[in-house]
């Protein structure tokens, strides 16, 4: 249950599970946000980084489907990390509508930084969990977004 320092709003005490995710995510990516900024990159820059890191060469529309954001979104990071020199994107051979996105030596260089960061996030958000804490927890949090990736469509829409 939540603590005195911990209060939940009068309008959501119906979902204090989903007020507490809010307050983590907004907490997580706060933190994140600011040892991103150490390695000069924006949040989700970092994500895609990876994706590319464990398989360079992929199209926007496979970097999108991956991360499951929106176009302009990916458009825009892709922008600004093209801009910073970590990526080259170019036309593929098969089809010149696709674009497809490639590594820079600066961006290949970031895999060891990112490492790092996100195993000093880790270890931060885990600091006062026992390892079967942080294992029901991983568990547990893809449990919720699987429920809610796969909640059911409302009657108008799904027909």
């Amino acid at each position: 249950m939540p603590t005195p320092e911990h209060r939940i709003p009068t309008t959501a005490g119906a979902g204090p599970m989903s007020y507490a995710i809010f307050q983590l995510a907004r907490a997580h990516r706060a933190y994140a946000a600011t040892l991103l900024r150490e390695v000069a990159l924006h949040p989700g820059q970092e994500l895609l980084l990876m994706h590319l890191l464990d398989r360079d060469g992929q199209s926007q529309s496979e970097l999108l489907e991956c991360l499951g954001v929106d176009h302009s979104t990916i458009s825009k990071a892709l922008r600004r990390m093209q801009d910073a020199g970590l990526v080259v994107r170019e036309p593929a051979a098969h089809d010149r509508r696709v674009m497809v996105v490639h590594l820079t030596d600066k961006g290949r260089a970031m895999r060891e930084p990112i490492a790092a960061l996100w195993q000093a996030l880790e270890e931060t958000s885990a600091r006062d969990l026992s390892k079967q804490e942080s294992e029901s927890f991983v568990r547990i949090a893809y449990a919720i977004a699987d429920a809610i990736n796969g909640r059911a469509l409302p009657r108008e829409e799904s027909e």
